[in-house]
């Protein structure tokens, strides 16, 4: 099934398309980079899932949003320092043959998260 990923800009009620997001794996404090992106006009990655069937291990993983970079690309203004610069989210993988889903809701000011399907 995999892993997937959304991200949803409630300050403009759009996608964040053009947010640049990185995959880690993880192990203690040791993280390991898998890939980077650029999410899409959905908001989405490009190239589909983060991580196929083949690829998805039992294990802990760590996103990687750039909130800041996207939101100044935008043109908004944000104070220096601002509040939210990247947001990192690390999440475990129990069972592989499982679909794993991490959306993210974002504004300047807040996110949240949540197991998606």
């Amino acid at each position: 099934m995999g892993l997937s990923t959304h991200v949803l800009d409630t300050m403009h009620g759009t996608p964040a398309a053009g947010m640049r997001v990185a995959l880690y794996s993880t192990e203690g404090e040791t993280a390991t980079l898998l890939k980077q992106f650029v999410l899409n006009q959905d908001g989405r990655n490009p190239d589909g899932l983060l991580l196929d069937n083949d690829h998805l291990q039992p294990g802990t993983y760590r996103l990687l949003f750039d909130v800041s970079g996207y939101y100044r690309a935008r043109g908004v203004a944000l104070p220096e320092p601002n509040f939210l610069g990247k947001v990192s989210l690390d999440f475990g993988i129990a069972d592989a043959a499982q679909h794993y889903h991490v959306p993210l809701l974002v504004s300047p000011w807040s996110y949240s998260t949540y197991r998606g399907s």
